[in-house]
């Protein structure tokens, strides 16, 4: 097992060192909030919380009616190795139909053993040698939105400024920034959403720091030593289509459509091209008097194949429920976060509070 984690440090060190462009920052892509994972994160023209800060910060400004708004998130992946957190906070502006909103996000590995020292120079093996390291990365979000009313609806604007940090253990870290622009239409039925993830470009510079036994040590294996270079993350674009009706006087519900677009290269997406690839996400959300809400949605649609068939079609399901108790908002949801063929499903619970009313 020791040997394991040696080779898999080095194989991971030997990554970040061609820093290549697809899947940059994917953390940042795996979605916040049991809400949105329940509806396979189709949530960008629907979110209504402080989570739109992440979402669709354009969203924010549609909180008429919340003063100050904090959310919170914990959930554990890959059968409790990862921990994913989130921490959001917004509040209206003085300026009438103006918002903004900061999102913490973590995601990491803690108690990685460094074996890369396990060996003494005469060969003989040191167990107390062994440090545990963290690897995780780290996203500030600052978020604003505006609402523009026009005759036929209201348009809402906004967008992110953020600021990531990466780092593994004492051997790499990296500073990253961006830019996330976003908008909201709400007509009198339909709901359209657009957010453009990364248009800015966002570059994650990295540095690497190791000793001359470490460097050794990847020399002996074979491997590369990494040096300091720059990481590029391409635009992302989302748009989403929501549309919310009425069953009867106790029951609402709301469907909505999600079509990403990446631009970092061939995928394995619904729509498959380069450079640009195509994936949906499709999200419903049962309404019971703004009090219980029951969710469920699908996404990550990828092409599989086995020894019996060339190719078939896998899809992500995912469930979740809501309880609303005055300004306290609990939501759960049940979710496989990894590849189909392996389901590691994953317990995600979020809660929101309104500490100020207007």
């Amino acid at each position: 097992m020791r040997y394991f984690i040696l080779i898999f440090f080095i194989l991971f060190l030997s990554y970040t060192e061609t820093f290549t462009q697809k899947y940059s920052n994917e953390f940042l892509a795996i979605g916040i909030g049991a809400r949105a994972r329940a509806m396979g994160n189709a949530t960008v023209a629907s979110t209504n919380s402080v989570m739109a800060g992440y979402w669709n910060p354009a969203a924010l400004a549609s909180l008429d009616n919340t003063g100050l708004q904090v959310g919170a998130m914990h959930t554990e992946q890959f059968a409790g190795v990862a921990k994913f957190d989130y921490l959001g906070v917004t509040l209206p502006l003085n300026a009438p139909n103006r918002r903004v909103g900061a999102s913490l996000i973590r995601f990491g590995i803690d108690d990685i053993p460094n074996t890369l020292s396990l060996f003494e120079e005469d060969g003989t093996i040191n167990y107390d040698n062994i440090v545990p390291f963290s690897a995780a990365d780290y996203a500030l979000l600052l978020s604003y939105g505006q609402k523009i009313t026009t005759k036929k609806g209201n348009l809402l604007i906004g967008g992110n400024a953020k600021i990531i940090y990466r780092q593994i253990g004492p051997f790499a870290t990296s500073w990253g920034f961006g830019i996330d622009a976003a908008a909201l239409y709400y007509g009198k039925k339909w709901r359209f959403g657009l957010v453009v993830r990364d248009a800015s470009n966002t570059f994650n510079s990295w540095s690497f720091s190791l000793s001359d036994q470490e460097r050794a040590t990847l020399s002996l294996t074979g491997n590369e030593l990494p040096i300091n270079s720059i990481e590029k993350t391409s635009p992302q674009i989302t748009l989403g289509i929501a549309h919310p009706f009425s069953i009867n006087e106790n029951w609402d519900v709301l469907a909505e459509l999600d079509i990403i677009g990446t631009t970092d290269g061939k995928r394995n997406t619904l729509v498959s091209a380069d450079p640009v690839s195509a994936d949906i996400a499709v999200g419903l959300e049962f309404d019971f008097k703004d009090r219980l809400f029951l969710r469920m949605g699908v996404n990550n649609f990828q092409r599989d194949n086995n020894f019996f068939s060339k190719d078939f079609l896998t899809v992500q399901p995912n469930i979740g429920v809501g309880l609303k108790l005055g300004q306290f908002q609990v939501d759960y949801a049940f979710t496989d976060v990894g590849e189909q063929r392996n389901q590691t499903y994953s317990h995600v619970i979020s809660l929101l509070m309104d500490i100020r009313a207007r």
